[in-house]
C-alpha cells in the first residue's frame, strides 16, 4: 500500500504550483527539494497573463499583484537612435497585463500558499532513485541527517530541473542542442530616467547591418532595479572573474563564471540610451542558451513537468510560464485519478495537451534567438499581427484542441463564434446574482477545483420548459461528475430580473452587462462545460442531458 498519493520532486515554481494545486484539490502530497534553501536570485523574472490567470484561480493572484511591477511595453534603439516604441497593451476584456517578478519572489509567494494547505516543502532531501511498479513507484530519498527513506507513492511528479533524475528514472529522452551565442546576465540598479515599466533593447550594428554588440533590460520590482542581459564578446569568454550565483538550468541557462559591476557599466556605457551609472549588483552569471524537449510527459506513474520536460530560450519569459500550465494542467488529473475517478484518457491527455505547447514554445524562442544578430529582431515588433504576438507571447492562445478531453467539432457543434472546445475560458464582468449587490467576475465562478457548466437561457430558458431543460442537464451532470461540478444558469440581459427559473437549482447570474455574451456568443438554451484548468471542454446546443452525460464519460468513470 502506498505511503503517499503523490510525490512531487523539486521546489521551483513548477513544483510548488504542481503541489498547491494537488492540495487544493484534495490530495495527500509530499514536496521535496534537494537544497537546504530557496536560491536568492531574481532568475526568471517575466510573468504572462495567462499565469496571473491561472493563479487567480488557484487563489493567489492578489498577493501576486502587490509583489509585482507591469511590464508596459519596450524601448528600441539602433546605433543610439529610438525606433517605434513596443507597447504591450491587450484588449481591456483580457483581465491582467504582462508583469515581471523576481523568482524567489514567485517561490516564496507559491511556498507560503502551499503551507496555507498545511503542506511544508521538505528541504535537504534529494531523490536517489525510483522503481515504478504496477500500483505504486518506489523512490529512495536521503535526507540531510544520513537517514535513507524508502518511500512509496501512487503517482511521481518531477520538476527538477532540466537534469531531472526522475525524467531519467522513468526512461524519458531528453533531445536538443546549445546554441552558439553566449550572454551575461545581471540584476542591478541605474540611475537614468528613462520611462519607468519599459524594457529597453539597445543594438549596434556593424557594417553588413548585423547585430555586434546587444544590451537588453528588463524592468523589476524596485527603484530603477532591471535584469540586464548582453552578448558576450569571445574575449569575455575566457578568463573572466566577477560575481558569481551558480544556479543550474533554470531557462535554459547553463550557467558559467559571472561579472562584476565594472563590467555592466562598460556596456552601459557603449550602449544605454542614457549617461547611466550601474549600482548595486545582486546578481550576475555567464551563460549559454539550450533547447532540449522530453519525448514523453509520462511513463507510466511518473511524470515530468516545467525543466525537466523542455528548456528554451529566455526570450519572453515563456519557461517558467509554460512550467506553471503544465503542473496546472497536471494537478486536478491527477486529483482524479487519485480518487479513483479518472478514465485512461485523463492521465493520457496530459502529455497529449501540454508536449505540442512546450514544442511550439521551443520552437519559438528558438527561432527567436537565431535572429538575434538581427537588427529587428525580437519577439515582439510592431507589425500588423502584433496583437496576435502579443496574445501568444501572453499564452492566451494555447489551445487543445486533439485532446481525448476535447469534444470533437462537427458542424452541429461548432459555435459560430466565441471560444470552441479546447480553447481558454476567457473572462467576463457585470454578472449580478440574487444575493450579491455588486457585479461579479466569470472568474469568481471558476475559481473552484471543480468542472463548471454554464447554461445560458435567454428569452425562451429563463422560465418554463425551457428552464426545466436546462435544470434536468445541471442534476445529470452533477451526478455524471460525482457530484465534482458546478453549474450555474446565466440569464440573458434582456430576460427580467424577476423571472424565476423552475426551482432553486442551479444558481442564477445574470448577464446584465452583456459581457458574457459578447465574450462566449452563447445560443439561447447551450450548455458550455469548463474544466478546472479553465479551459472548454465542449459546448452543446441544445443542451441535452444524455449529451451532456455522454461526454463527461471522457473524463470521469
Amino acid at each position: 500500500m502506498a505511503d503517499i498519493d503523490v510525490l512531487v520532486v523539486g521546489a521551483g515554481p513548477v513544483g510548488l504550483t504542481a503541489a498547491a494545486e494537488l492540495r487544493r484539490h484534495g490530495v495527500d502530497c509530499r514536496i521535496v527539494d534537494r537544497l537546504a534553501a530557496p536560491e536568492p536570485h531574481a532568475k526568471a523574472i517575466g510573468i504572462v497573463p495567462r499565469t496571473l490567470e491561472v493563479w487567480d484561480t488557484m487563489g493567489l493572484v492578489g498577493k501576486a499583484l502587490d509583489e509585482a511591477v507591469p511590464h508596459l511595453g519596450q524601448l528600441v534603439y539602433i546605433d543610439g537612435k529610438p525606433r517605434p516604441r513596443v507597447e504591450l497593451t491587450l484588449p481591456p476584456e483580457i483581465p491582467y497585463p504582462f508583469a515581471t517578478l523576481p523568482q524567489y519572489e514567485t517561490e516564496r509567494l507559491l511556498t507560503e500558499h502551499l503551507a496555507g494547505f498545511g503542506t511544508e516543502v521538505e528541504r535537504s532531501t534529494e531523490l536517489r532513485s525510483l522503481e515504478t511498479r504496477p500500483h505504486e513507484v518506489e523512490a529512495t530519498l536521503a535526507h540531510s541527517d544520513g537517514r535513507i527513506e524508502r518511500l512509496h507513492a501512487r503517482y511521481v511528479v518531477g520538476c527538477d530541473g532540466a537534469h531531472s533524475l526522475v525524467r531519467k528514472a522513468a526512461g524519458l529522452t531528453f533531445e536538443g542542442d546549445a546554441l552558439p551565442e553566449q550572454y551575461m546576465i545581471g540584476d542591478v540598479e541605474v540611475d537614468w530616467e528613462l520611462p519607468a515599466g519599459y524594457s529597453i533593447r539597445s543594438v549596434k550594428l556593424d557594417a553588413n547591418g548585423e547585430v555586434d554588440d546587444m544590451l537588453v533590460c528588463i524592468p523589476m520590482p524596485g527603484v530603477r532595479r532591471y535584469w540586464l542581459s548582453m552578448l558576450r564578446s569571445d574575449d569575455q569568454v575566457e578568463g573572466e572573474g566577477g560575481s558569481s550565483a551558480q544556479g543550474g538550468d533554470v531557462l535554459g541557462l547553463s550557467d558559467g563564471q559571472g561579472l562584476d559591476l565594472d563590467q555592466i557599466q562598460a556596456v552601459l556605457d557603449r550602449l544605454s540610451p542614457e549617461v547611466t551609472t550601474a549600482s548595486t549588483l545582486r546578481w550576475s552569471s555567464a551563460f549559454r542558451t539550450s533547447h532540449r524537449l522530453v519525448d514523453q510527459y509520462r511513463n507510466g506513474r511518473v511524470f515530468v513537468a516545467g525543466d525537466a520536460a523542455h528548456i528554451q530560450p529566455p526570450i519572453g519569459g515563456q519557461g517558467l510560464n509554460t512550467g506553471v500550465q503544465d503542473a496546472h494542467n497536471l494537478a486536478w488529473k491527477l486529483a482524479l485519478a487519485v480518487r479513483g475517478l479518472a478514465t485512461d484518457d485523463v492521465l493520457h491527455s496530459y502529455h497529449a495537451e501540454r508536449h505540442p505547447v512546450a514544442q511550439e514554445v521551443v520552437g519559438r524562442t528558438v527561432h527567436h534567438a537565431r535572429s538575434v544578430r538581427k537588427a529587428g529582431a525580437g519577439p515582439i515588433n510592431n507589425g500588423a499581427d502584433t496583437e496576435t504576438t502579443l496574445r501568444r507571447q501572453a499564452q492566451l492562445m494555447v489551445t487543445y484542441p486533439d485532446s481525448p478531453l476535447t469534444q470533437a467539432q462537427t458542424a452541429d457543434h461548432t459555435p459560430e463564434a466565441g471560444p470552441a472546445p479546447g480553447e481558454r475560458a476567457p473572462d467576463c464582468r457585470g454578472l449580478l446574482s440574487d444575493l450579491a449587490t455588486y457585479p461579479r467576475r466569470l472568474f469568481d465562478l471558476l475559481r473552484t477545483p471543480r468542472h463548471v457548466l454554464l447554461l445560458f437561457a435567454g428569452s425562451e430558458h429563463a422560465s418554463g420548459d425551457g428552464a426545466a431543460r436546462l435544470e434536468a442537464c445541471a442534476a445529470e451532470a452533477q451526478r455524471a461528475a460525482h457530484g465534482l461540478l458546478d453549474a450555474y444558469l446565466i440569464t440573458a440581459a434582456e430576460v427580467p430580473a424577476d423571472a424565476r427559473p423552475v426551482g432553486l437549482r442551479p444558481p442564477r447570474v445574470r448577464d446584465a452587462a452583456g459581457e458574457f455574451r459578447d465574450a462566449y456568443a452563447p445560443r439561447d438554451g447551450e450548455a458550455i462545460l469548463i474544466r478546472p484548468d479553465g479551459y472548454l471542454s465542449g459546448r452543446f446546443h441544445p443542451a441535452v442531458p444524455e449529451h451532456l452525460t455522454e461526454h463527461l464519460r471522457r473524463t470521469f468513470v
